[in-house]
């Protein structure tokens, strides 16, 4: 069995679909749903059962899970980057991942846990996933931080050995509608546009950046979980791969290159607006970021992402405007 915790979110719900297309369905997805905003994302996947995280921990605590795991996708976690209740974060984000990562070991279990961009800041010191660098990080929110955080314990404990952690980048695509605020650029662009015909973006601060010239490292949810999964028990390349690697585009692409790839995925002609950034998040603000992600090619995995221009027409108008979630 495949346990896939944050199994009903964004990124948990497209690892369940992927490992479904590759004939798993043996897989218990551990969420919390308490809005009830997440079942549209498990409805057209096969898995075994669903339990409440708490309850994950629960059994674990009295050692009620007597079936065989080869694999724990740890992708549950506290996500918005605007929290700021730090020891909310830390016991969802840290002490969480704890508990779950030394059952792993207890089991002879690969455990898989989702790191982030967020821990590379502002980009001062790079963005190379080399494990000598990471304690140089300094993210510039508190999510970052939890997500450094449990790098780090991982790597004072040498669990880096055993252990698969994944940075992934600014991930957008289908099964990320429950999100609200979170959601990617382009689902709140799309739904933006539908509404007033043009679309908002946030002035730069930064003369070396002019505005919508800010650029992130924009990953398309399907390439995302192709280098996950990459990393699973039963891959004959990388499933014995461990460390701490980037999942991200390698290219740095613009907002108005993405806002652009919107526009034309919609059919209609670009109008955009530049306003100014709300005073709370000007100094969490990422101007750049690109993954290096040299480390996951030469552990061998060599599957291309799609253009961004492609993966947001795909997005866009397979998903966004039908409607659909990722079904097998």
């Amino acid at each position: 069995m495949k346990i896939i915790t944050g199994g009903a979110g964004f990124i948990g719900s497209a690892i369940c679909w992927k490992l479904n297309q590759l004939g798993f369905t043996d897989i218990l997805i551990v969420d919390e749903d308490t809005k009830g905003t997440k079942q549209n994302n498990l409805s057209g996947l096969k898995y075994t059962d669903y339990i409440d995280k708490l309850d994950l921990l629960k059994q674990i605590e009295k050692g009620a899970i007597n079936y065989g795991v080869d694999a724990v996708y740890h992708m549950g976690a506290c996500s918005s980057t605007t929290e700021n209740n730090m020891e909310y974060l830390m016991e969802n984000n840290v002490e969480y991942s704890k508990s779950l990562g030394k059952w792993c070991l207890n089991k002879n279990a690969k455990y898989i846990y989702a790191s982030s961009g967020a821990t590379y800041g502002d980009g001062g010191f790079g963005f190379s996933d080399d494990t000598e660098l990471i304690p140089r990080l300094k993210p510039l929110n508190k999510y970052g931080l939890s997500k450094q955080l449990f790098d780090l314990w991982v790597l004072e404990n040498k669990y880096d050995s055993k252990f698969t952690g994944l940075k992934y980048f600014n991930v957008f695509g289908p099964n990320e509608n429950h999100k609200g605020d979170m959601r990617s650029m382009v689902n709140k662009a799309y739904t933006q546009i539908k509404e007033t015909g043009r679309l908002k973006l946030f002035r730069s601060l930064k003369p070396e950046f002019k505005d919508g010239e800010q650029q992130r490292d924009f990953v398309y949810v399907k390439d995302a979980v192709d280098m996950t999964l990459f990393f699973d028990p039963a891959d004959k390349t990388g499933g014995g791969k461990t460390g701490i690697y980037n999942i991200g585009s390698g290219t740095a692409s613009s907002w108005l290159q993405a806002a652009n790839a919107v526009f034309a995925a919609m059919g209609v002609k670009p109008e955009i607006e530049f306003i100014d950034m709300p005073e709370n998040i000007m100094n969490q603000y990422q101007y750049y970021s690109k993954a290096e992600m040299e480390k996951l090619i030469s552990a061998g995995y060599n599957k291309p992402c799609m253009m961004l221009e492609d993966s947001i027409k795909d997005y866009v108008q397979e998903y966004i405007m039908t409607e659909k979630y990722l079904t097998v």
